[in-house]
């Protein structure tokens, strides 16, 4: 599997409540790990009988968790990418007031 946080590929496969990543030690049976996360949707889960999780990194106790056996994708975890729509949103809030 690979961590949400570090993007590093492990051994681990099912990871129970208490697995974290052994490279940065972040929670492996969290939201951001699982198959079903994508930010922006109801409960940013495809799930549609789950229930709502706050802190999306942190380990819980879902039963619809599924291990995301794919790397993020770079939209979705990637700095650069959210610089890069904060400075358009800038640029396009100056081009009308300017």
């Amino acid at each position: 599997m690979i961590c949400w946080k570090c993007l590093k590929e492990n051994d681990v496969k099912n990871p129970s409540r208490s697995d974290e990543c052994p490279f940065c030690h972040a929670d492996l049976h969290s939201c951001k790990n699982c198959r079903f996360y994508e930010s922006g949707i109801h409960y940013d889960c495809r799930e549609p009988s789950a229930d709502f999780i706050s802190d999306k990194k942190r380990s819980n106790f879902c039963d619809y968790f599924s291990a995301d056996k794919t790397y993020p994708s770079s939209e979705s975890y990637s700095f650069s990418s959210e610089k890069s729509k904060a400075d358009a949103a800038r640029d396009a809030f100056n081009a009308l007031f300017s």
